[in-house]
């Protein structure tokens, strides 16, 4: 088993003055093209600039080693981190590698696309080792950036993406890192977990573990879902209720577990309906409540194969402005696919449930986080 700390933002004041320079928005969003034929749905990829909602860690490249930090996103299946020859302005401020002086590295020279709201960020692949937390990977394929679009990474605290998804999802067919640790024998067992600290007062923001899970970090037992189509880490919602009735995919709902979105979002009708419940009020775009009536709020439970996964006023908030002002958690977004509208479970879930993903068994598994 192998841990890696996950971090947050530690400076408040450089948080919300990241905030304050990207938009009068709370948060920025940016489209994503999800990739293969069969995969060519978009996903929004939101990231929250303040405290709670951003979860990054460390990894190298090449030898010796180049290092970087990534974000770890369960909703897409490719590695990239800006290269030398990227003069964008968001590589410029970021780490970038240098592949002459990796003594690793090999050139594969295919172009890489990802389509964003904002234009394409495009590079090329090459291949090299990739070291997480001790566990090396070698001949590893990547994308290089090149070019990275707008605004849209340069205030990120992170350099690149590395994702976690199944490999159907990867553009150019590019082998996913975890689909190479379990490969080279690098991990115990075919499972990673994710621990996630909201606890905005801690420099540590959590932990991955890949190749098992710590119990330390849970209560009681993990609940086993099954994963319903492999690409995304898919699972079927029963119900979702809001102070205890029934208010949204009375029939069933199709829904991601996806640690590379903040928020949970769903369907537009749905989301507005949401934030009617809630009480939470339209303010700049989005919408917010006044911090002092979260004791008045309702519960929203999500029931997942049989089993209930409650969020507090609490859980479903953010605190963003550190003083009166809570943001609602529940965000906007209309994914059609065949099976009906997708709801994406971001970090604001994942920060209560302890989230273990099976490869071996193609499921997931929750259990209520330790306070």
């Amino acid at each position: 088993i192998h841990a890696l700390l996950l971090l947050t933002f530690s400076d408040m004041f450089e948080c919300l003055q990241s905030v304050y320079i990207y938009s009068k928005k709370f948060f920025f969003h940016f489209l994503k093209s999800a990739s293969p034929s069969q995969y060519m749905n978009y996903k929004y990829f939101f990231v929250l600039l303040f405290w709670q909602v951003e979860y990054f860690g460390q990894i190298s490249i090449g030898n010796p080693p180049q290092n970087f930090t990534v974000l770890f996103d369960t909703g897409s299946s490719n590695l990239w981190v800006p290269s030398i020859y990227c003069f964008s302005k968001a590589c410029v401020e970021h780490s970038r590698f240098h592949p002459s002086q990796s003594s690793t590295y090999t050139e594969v020279g295919t172009p890489f696309s990802i389509h964003y709201g904002t234009g394409s960020l495009r590079g090329i692949i090459g291949m090299d080792q990739v070291t997480v937390e001790g566990l090396t990977i070698v001949n590893q394929q990547f994308a290089e950036s090149v070019t990275e679009p707008g605004n849209t990474f340069l205030d990120s605290e992170f350099d690149g993406i590395l994702g976690l998804a199944y490999p159907s999802l990867a553009v150019d067919g590019v082998t996913p890192v975890f689909d190479n640790m379990m490969a080279q024998n690098l991990v115990d067992l075919p499972i990673f977990s994710v621990y996630m600290n909201r606890n905005p007062y801690s420099s540590v923001g959590g932990e991955l573990i890949f190749g098992g899970y710590d119990e330390a970090y849970f209560s009681g037992n993990l609940n086993w879902i099954p994963v319903t189509k492999q690409g995304y880490w898919q699972i079927l919602l029963d119900n979702i209720q809001v102070g205890g009735n029934v208010a949204f995919c009375a029939e069933g709902c199709q829904a991601i577990v996806d640690t590379g979105t903040s928020l949970i979002t769903g369907p537009s009708e749905d989301i507005k309906q949401m934030q009617t419940l809630i009480g939470a009020q339209p303010m700049d775009g989005e919408y917010a409540v006044e911090c002092n009536y979260l004791n008045v709020m309702p519960l929203v439970t999500f029931t997942i194969n049989g089993n209930s996964y409650p969020l507090t006023p609490e859980a479903y908030t953010v605190n963003s402005d550190g003083m009166n002002l809570c943001t609602s958690g529940f965000q906007s977004l209309d994914i059609e696919t065949a099976d009906g509208p997708l709801w994406i479970l971001g970090d604001v879930f994942i920060g209560q449930y302890y989230s273990v993903f099976d490869r071996g068994n193609n499921r997931v598994g929750l259990a209520p986080v330790v306070s």
